[in-house]
């Protein structure tokens, strides 16, 4: 299991609450090691266009994209999910993301910005990432962007649609997405308590 370490994520709370669920966890930027560990975490804090820039130069794109095209998991964390979807926009500053999913993220509307602290989801009855955690789970978040809208639809009857998990902060918003290979949570599991805990184990379990 690898924390891929590109200069903008917690990776000692993501290796230690992994190391917690029962990984063997290396935070590397090395690009042989991220591409064979059997899973990698992509966490991400900050900007978009900033998280965008050292993932770019760690190569992670690069890396993120090979992975996926070959099943390989990867899971991202906060901005670390938002830097999959199409675009964000910060601060009228439009940057491309990596476009794994269709979708702005954009501020959020809400009487108190940033969103800080505790909050509830809710997730499909068949999600893998949530299995065992009751409906009133609490999760925990800080940010001030999120996608707002899902849009990607799946017509092949072979493929199985994205599981889209939301949760509400003065609107609704996008809180995780489970796509085969890719999973993603705009809270922080590794600061999730127990929750979070339940929830890396169900993805260490899927590698």
């Amino acid at each position: 299991m690898v924390v891929f370490d590109y200069g903008f994520g917690n990776v000692r709370s993501a290796e230690r609450a992994l190391a917690r669920a029962g990984a063997e966890v290396e935070i590397t930027r090395d690009f042989d090691r991220a591409m064979n560990a059997d899973g990698l975490l992509v966490p991400g804090v900050g900007a978009f266009s900033a998280c965008m820039q050292g993932l770019t130069a760690a190569r992670g794109d690069w890396i993120i994209g090979r992975r996926l095209a070959g099943g390989r998991p990867v899971m991202g964390i906060c901005v670390g999910m938002q830097i999959l979807f199409e675009r964000g926009i910060e601060h009228g500053v439009e940057t491309e993301g990596l476009d794994e999913w269709p979708g702005t993220v954009a501020p959020l509307t809400a009487p108190i910005v940033p969103h800080m602290g505790w909050n509830t989801v809710q997730a499909p009855k068949d999600s893998e990432l949530f299995a065992g955690l009751d409906a009133d789970a609490r999760f925990y978040f800080v940010h001030s962007y999120a996608v707002h809208d899902w849009n990607l639809e799946v017509t092949n009857p072979k493929i199985r649609a994205p599981k889209v998990t939301w949760s509400t902060h003065g609107e609704p918003f996008v809180a995780a997405v489970e796509n085969g290979a890719l999973w993603a949570t705009q809270f922080h599991p590794e600061k999730s308590g127990d929750a979070g805990a339940t929830l890396l184990t169900n993805w260490i379990g899927t590698l």
